[in-house]
């Protein structure tokens, strides 16, 4: 009897570069968008190792008072301002003002591996994915397992996770992760409304009751290098509560925003029915995950 491999022996190695041609010969452009405040002494090696993969470099800063534009001007990135109200704000503003295909967002804080950026890019560029989200649960974390608050995030997640995973037919890992990549036609779409942190969830809660075509891959939370976060838990859970429960049960698309998933759906069934090839990545992401219901 032949013993078996470990994953991670019989997995195919992450890309290095993101492949910009899809199958069907369009050439994407990609945007890495960074919502920052306040992060100079942990934006530079973000930057770095992320402007290599990006075609446009956007960092989007909340009225820092210390040297992070200054910074971010240095590294080459361009720099615009949000309106002050929360990380869900910056993340409207670096949609808009993107002007790539595809667009990534990775906090400033260097927890996340920019490395890890053609991995959730390629899904998309490649025709399998409208939005791919990074994954702590399947690529561990530093950050969830060592305090009570820490405690506290990795429940409340693993409950929003739960919930949308059984009333909406998915199976879905990680609702809250800041690190992930999406369609700008899709984002735009999804009409976003949140000001904080809890942009996350509506991203995905959003994308998947409109039945786009949601995807996970493994990726790493590392402790920030330097400062400390101004998240806390008990500040912001009711806000939390309120937006899963009402995006999850509550609200409903409007008409344009049914007709836009309808015709991205089409577009993919298209090209599936195409033959388009796997990517490389593709069996490193878990079941692309689409809803069966539209709102």
């Amino acid at each position: 009897m032949t013993p078996a491999l470990p994953d991670w022996y019989t997995r195919p190695h992450r890309p290095s570069a993101i492949r910009r041609t899809g199958p069907d010969g369009r050439a994407w452009r990609v945007t890495v968008i960074v919502p920052t405040r306040n992060e100079g002494e942990n934006l530079r090696p973000v930057l770095e190792m992320a402007a290599p993969f990006a075609d446009e470099l956007l960092v989007v800063d909340g009225h820092s008072g210390d040297d992070t534009r200054q910074i971010a001007e240095e590294m080459g990135a361009t720099v615009v301002l949000d309106n002050a109200r929360g990380k869900g704000d910056a993340i409207r503003v670096g949609i808009e003002q993107a002007r790539g295909d595809a667009l990534v967002f990775i906090d400033a804080d260097g927890s996340h591996d920019p490395r890890d950026i053609p991995a959730l890019v390629q899904p998309i560029i490649d025709g399998h994915a409208d939005h791919v989200s990074g994954s702590r649960m399947l690529g561990g974390s530093d950050e969830l397992h060592a305090t009570i608050q820490q405690f506290v995030r990795l429940f409340g997640s693993q409950i929003i996770t739960l919930s949308v995973n059984y009333t909406q037919n998915v199976r879905l890992t990680d609702c809250q992760n800041g690190f992930r990549a999406i369609r700008r036609d899709v984002a735009l779409a999804l009409d976003l409304q949140e000001d904080i942190t809890t942009i996350e969830q509506e991203m995905v809660i959003k994308s998947v009751r409109l039945g786009y075509r949601l995807a996970e891959v493994a990726t790493h939370e590392y402790v920030r290098a330097n400062g400390e976060s101004n998240f806390r838990v008990l500040d912001v859970w009711p806000r939390y509560i309120r937006s899963w429960l009402y995006y999850l049960l509550l609200w409903r698309p409007s008409r344009a925003q049914v007709e836009i998933s309808t015709q991205r759906r089409q577009e993919a069934e298209t090209q599936r029915k195409e033959g388009f090839p796997p990517t490389r990545v593709e069996s490193e992401t878990i079941s692309l995950s689409t809803s069966k219901r539209n709102g």
